[in-house]
């Protein structure tokens, strides 16, 4: 295992109790809160073991190596003391000193297990300590703070209410958006309390595969059609690192947006190059949905596993009588090429040589020379459950994607089936369904019992770089509003599970509108939700448009796993050698 991968997993103890994210924040919070006394209180000064180890943990977390005179910088003590210190730590063994490598002489420092574990417990007794004064609620336990949330005990958000938007003072915006429910929904919301411009042609909504097309287009030739498009969370490396988007890190400064609200997990995925380029609207994760009356009927446990997957699948099958045992996208292009990214996430892999860890913000160095890790032997397990997959599934697996499998499932046809929490709200509120209050909402099955990698998906609003300053500052209180719990709370009691927000988490009658609402929460706090899965490169759209092509050839066509897998890969780097 890399040492950033062992860096980045012994940052996630198993229990769950404290994230990375949390640790993360409540470094900077611990720094924020000394600073003031050292730089006010008379005679007060910096706390050099104190300021050392924050530094040293902080530094660790975010997998950047660190010297000795870099650490003393930050610890912003004298050098000699700052020396002195570090020496006796090194003695005491509390922290490590590792060989740069390439022959050189020196070393980088990292704190030594016992540093970190004793930091580690100081952490979660100041978690535990702020949840009880600020944030728990009733019959709440500290474990389910999360840390650096922006709610409050039992705090209900107000109704979403049209004064809120009145007063935005702008002229018609155009906006280029998904064609799914949730858009629909806050199309319809927008309309109703902009009645006066918010026409329901200014809302222009297109198929994932059309969205793409029309984004690229009207990006590069700076055709100033549309003021917000709504971007993929996969595709912003691709418009961020051709300078297409506009920055919004001035502009949210000044708008009623809070990125404390939001996971960190699905903020990050607005960031690029330490640049945030877009505001996330929606998070919809990849479950697994199963009909809980089927299960208990027969006393089986849900499935945790591959290879429990598909017994219980098995179990199930019955073509005779049109019952299948699960539904899934194998469509050829991008609903397979997803499905085959998701299993390897279920591995604990992704199809770029990556460290496993979600990133607060997406940086193109990491990929500077794209390392594809697609002819594997992990690659080549998922593939084979794929192929199991089929033999348990519908007889046009073929040409599934996502609403056929929804239809599956809705109609009562399959007992099991991977979907996005966004389309399995329907299980529950549409008239259609037959299935509502008999499914179990279920983590993604792993491979051997590793640890549950849910993906994240769902779409971030952006700002094209055409636009004119002075509009941009306009169009981010149309966001602010569009994202605001508010607005949010209203689609999920509306049906809709997206709650990206603590706020909207915490309250308790979002909480109660879907059972959907609080397993994801959960999921979040466990750092269940992997956004590695398919990571942001400038390439993502290309690698999804060749496996969609090479693995639906090895799955359904007969074509070599080995040879397929190879050539996915060449195709690739041959591509990106082509172009540059």
């Amino acid at each position: 295992m890399k040492l950033a991968e062992q860096h980045s997993e012994a940052m996630q103890p198993q229990d769950a109790e404290l994230t990375s994210h949390e640790l993360s924040r409540i470094v900077d919070f611990l720094r924020q809160l000394r600073a003031p006394f050292d730089a006010n209180m008379p005679g007060g000064k910096p706390d050099v073991y104190f300021n050392i180890t924050l530094e040293l943990v902080d530094a660790h977390l975010r997998v950047n190596p660190i010297d000795k005179s870099g650490l003393i910088s930050l610890a912003d003590v004298p050098y000699s003391t700052g020396n002195r210190m570090i020496l006796k730590m090194i003695e005491d063994g509390l922290i490590r000193q590792v060989p740069r490598g390439n022959g050189l002489k020196t070393h980088f420092l990292e704190p030594s297990d016992t540093l970190l574990n004793t930091f580690m417990d100081y952490a979660s007794y100041v978690k535990g300590h702020l949840a009880k004064t600020f944030g728990l609620r009733r019959g709440m336990e500290t474990s389910e703070y999360y840390f650096g949330g922006s709610y409050f005990a039992s705090q209900i958000i107000s109704p979403v209410r049209g004064e809120d938007i009145s007063s935005i003072n702008l002229g018609d915006i155009k906006f280029l958006l998904n064609d799914d429910n949730y858009f629909i929904a806050m199309r319809n919301m927008w309309s109703d309390f902009r009645n006066d411009f918010g026409k329901r042609s200014s809302f222009d909504l297109q198929r994932l595969p059309d969205l793409y097309a029309n984004t690229r287009r009207t990006l590069s030739e700076m055709s100033p059609c549309y003021d917000v498009v709504a971007m993929n969370m996969p595709w912003l490396g691709e418009f961020a690192e051709r300078g297409e988007l506009a920055p919004l890190d001035d502009l949210i400064s000044d708008a009623a947006i809070n990125a404390l609200d939001f996971h960190p997990s699905v903020w990050g995925t607005g960031n690029w190059k330490g640049t945030q380029y877009g505001i996330p609207l929606y998070c919809t994760i990849e479950i697994l949905a199963a009909r809980k009356d089927l299960f208990e009927s027969r006393g089986l446990a849900y499935p945790k596993t591959f290879d429990e997957t598909i017994a219980a699948a098995r179990e199930f099958h019955n073509p005779q009588d049109d019952f299948y045992g699960i539904a899934w996208n194998g469509q050829r292009g991008m609903p397979i090429a997803n499905s085959f990214m998701f299993f390897l996430a279920a591995c604990r892999t992704t199809v770029i040589d990556m460290p496993l860890r979600n990133q607060e913000s997406w940086s193109f160095d990491t990929f500077e020379k794209l390392k594809l890790q697609i002819d594997t032997e992990d690659a080549l397990e998922v593939i084979e459950y794929m192929k199991q997959l089929v033999e348990v599934s519908p007889p046009d697996i073929a040409t599934m994607d996502w609403e056929r499998r929804i239809h599956y499932f809705m109609s009562g046809q399959t007992a099991l089936a991977y979907c996005w929490t966004m389309r399995a709200a329907r299980f529950e509120h549409e008239l259609s369904s037959r299935v509502a209050r008999r499914v179990a909402y279920l983590p993604p099955p792993s491979r051997r019992m590793r640890r549950v990698s849910a993906p994240i998906g769902g779409f971030l609003l952006t700002i094209p770089a055409y636009v004119e300053p002075a509009r941009q500052k306009q169009i981010i209180d149309a966001i602010a509003w569009m994202v605001s719990p508010e607005a949010m709370k209203e689609h999920v009691k509306n049906g809709f599970p997206v709650a990206p927000r603590f706020s909207v988490c915490a309250d308790p009658e979002a909480l109660a509108s879907s059972p959907i609402v609080s397993m994801v929460d959960r999921m979040a706090r466990k750092n269940e939700l992997v956004t590695w899965a398919r990571p942001p490169v400038p390439e993502f759209n290309l690698i999804e448009r060749t496996l969609g092509e090479e693995i639906h050839d090895i799955v359904f066509n007969g074509k070599s796993p080995q040879r397929g897998l190879r050539d996915a890969e060449n195709r690739i780097l041959d591509a990106v050698r082509s172009a540059g």
